[in-house]
């Protein structure tokens, strides 16, 4: 089994995020958003974290973590303090069905929930991606509803602590 390790994403970093954008298994769970790498990769404010995972020293995928509470632009609306709410994809086609996303998932929860005051995370995937929803179920997450988050019309879920340490 291949290394696998997260490093901060930083500018450099914007050629490769773009050319993921365009793989069309990106796009099919991301349809709607631009990510403004350009502008948002030289922020680095305290109420989120931009990682890209990396195996055996090749980039595979990105993985975001944010505090929703305190993130500036409300995506999430009124949120209950000590969340986190991730976004994680795969960006080469070829690092696809490796386990490479249950492995960078356990990782990134591992990571949230290592902060004592975090209680639950947020996870929005497509309502209708239902293979991807498959997946967090599996990681124990739970479907909360489906909401509407600018022209994405998604399903929310919800992993508590107390459930992931009881696994």
């Amino acid at each position: 089994m291949s290394e696998l390790r997260f490093r901060e994403a930083t500018p450099d970093d914007v050629a490769l995020l773009r050319a993921w954008d365009e793989e069309p298994h990106v796009q099919a769970a991301d349809p709607n958003d631009d990510w403004q790498w350009e502008e948002e990769l030289e922020r680095n404010p305290d109420w989120r974290e931009q990682r890209i995972a990396e195996a055996d020293g090749r980039p595979i995928g990105f993985m975001q973590i944010i505090d929703p509470a305190r993130e500036d632009s409300h995506y999430w609306g009124e949120c209950e303090p000590d969340l986190r709410a991730l976004d994680i994809w795969i960006g080469p086609a070829d690092a696809l069905g490796k386990g490479y996303g249950t492995r960078m998932m356990t990782l990134a929860i591992d990571h949230c929930f290592a902060t004592p005051g975090v209680r639950a995370i947020l996870i929005d995937p497509l309502a209708s991606n239902h293979r991807t929803r498959r997946f967090y179920e599996r990681l124990r997450f739970i479907f909360v509803e489906e909401r509407d988050f600018g022209e994405d019309h998604c399903a929310v879920y919800r992993l508590e602590r107390e459930r992931w340490e009881a696994r």
